[in-house]
């Protein structure tokens, strides 16, 4: 099974939220997941990204691929 750290979103019409999520390559982008890992809100100002940090070194080290907006995410966040 190929894992992927990526996006899912939730919330309202043209009010999105998003979950950071380590889910299979070939599941829906809004469907089931295997771990949460943190969760981006663009809306807020300045946005909110909050990362379990453990948990996503820990599927990175297993061979999990951020999609580019997550790596983007944890690029900037890093240092927090």
């Amino acid at each position: 099974m190929a894992v992927r750290i990526r996006l899912a979103r939730f919330g309202n019409k043209h009010r999105p939220f998003y979950r950071i999520v380590a889910a299979d390559i070939q599941a829906p982008r809004d469907g089931r997941y295997i771990e949460l890992l943190g969760t981006y809100d663009p809306l807020k100002t300045p946005k909110v990204v909050s990362l379990k940090k453990e948990r996503i070194d820990y599927w990175l080290s297993v061979g999990a691929k951020p999609s580019e907006t997550v790596a983007n995410l944890l690029k900037k966040h890093s240092a927090d």
